[in-house]
């Protein structure tokens, strides 16, 4: 089968069709003809250097896949040859072929398009993970969310608002991602070039701050967190693009009783995914199948252009998911 492989760590340019053989399914396992891929900032660090793969876990990028199944290990019960389905797997998703857990495979959610359900995996169980799980949301909470025009923030920023959310602020680079997120369900949409997201923050909820932040940025960006943050505010690391905490002082995590708490979704257990994945679909399918969420597409590119899509991704101008196509074999 053909692969995208790293060839060393780096920028889009390093990223090189390969050929690997076809895997085989173990007994739990799926074997799935790749359709669609999502990108995700996880492919990206790996990319750079910055996120190895977990034990055991293929070297080949891509976290969310969707296609028809191909063959089945003994023990599956769940899904037969030709069933179209989606599914969150550890590395491989960018070739021909890739292995998923059964716990971590589903059926495509009625209303998606194969597309769509590639940009689903990574994305919304994260989102659920930090928002909902660990984030503790309640209606009626409000929300700040860094990287709005990401697939992780336009995702949040759809769910949040359903969940209902009192108010929903975003930071975002352009006009263009401004509307966007306006238009997905944010009440604020913070030019971050422009404006100060502290100050926005607690003017839009009247000085009080934002009670749960979502934050794939760290950098200088944990400090001005904590300085938004509620009482009892929580901050939901998700990714640290750009690296450590910078002039961090603790004062205000100890006087507004903050609790700051980081997770990674690729290195959990097939059982911790699974419980992930059934919450999803007790709570967000049925809002998918009635037309109130779905995943943000901004472009597609075939597999063999898949040093482009990531130069897309690397420039930050998109608004949501990119996805890497794989025609039928």
């Amino acid at each position: 089968m053909v692969a995208i492989e790293i060839d060393r760590p780096g920028g889009p340019d390093v990223l090189k069709p390969g050929t690997r053989p076809v895997p085989v399914p173990a007994s739990d396992e799926i074997l799935i003809r790749v359709e669609a891929a999502g990108i995700n900032g996880p492919d990206v660090l790996q990319r750079k250097g910055h996120y190895n793969p977990p034990p055991g876990a293929s070297d080949i990028p891509g976290l969310e896949i969707a296609g028809r199944v191909a063959a089945i290990g003994g023990s599956v019960t769940a899904f037969a040859v030709g069933d179209l389905v989606a599914a969150l797997v550890t590395g491989g998703g960018y070739a021909d072929y890739a292995i998923a857990n059964e716990k971590v495979t589903f059926a495509v959610p009625k209303g998606l398009s194969i597309t769509e359900a590639a940009a689903l995996p990574e994305t919304f169980m994260t989102v659920w993970l930090n928002l909902c799980d660990r984030g503790g949301f309640k209606a009626g909470e409000s929300v700040l969310i860094h990287g709005g025009a990401s697939g992780i923030g336009t995702t949040a920023t759809m769910l949040a608002r359903q969940l209902g959310a009192s108010k929903i602020i975003t930071t975002v680079s352009s006009p263009a991602q401004q509307e966007a997120s306006l238009r997905l369900g944010a009440d604020v949409a913070v030019n971050y070039l422009e404006e100060d997201f502290v100050a926005v923050a607690k003017n839009a909820t009247g000085g009080a701050g934002v009670d749960i932040i979502l934050d794939i940025i760290a950098g200088d960006y944990v400090a001005r967190n904590y300085d938004s943050a509620a009482m009892n505010g929580r901050i939901m690391q998700i990714s640290v693009l750009k690296g450590p905490a910078k002039d961090l002082d603790l004062w205000p995590m100890l006087f507004k009783r903050l609790t700051h708490s980081g997770t990674t979704l690729r290195s959990r257990s097939h059982d911790d995914k699974k419980a992930i994945l059934d919450q999803l679909e007790q709570h967000v399918w049925p809002l998918i199948a009635n037309g109130l969420v779905k995943p943000e597409i901004y472009r597609t590119f075939a597999f063999a252009d898949a040093v482009e899509a990531h130069a897309l991704i690397d420039s930050g101008t998109h608004i949501g998911k990119i996805v890497l196509l794989n025609p039928p074999a």
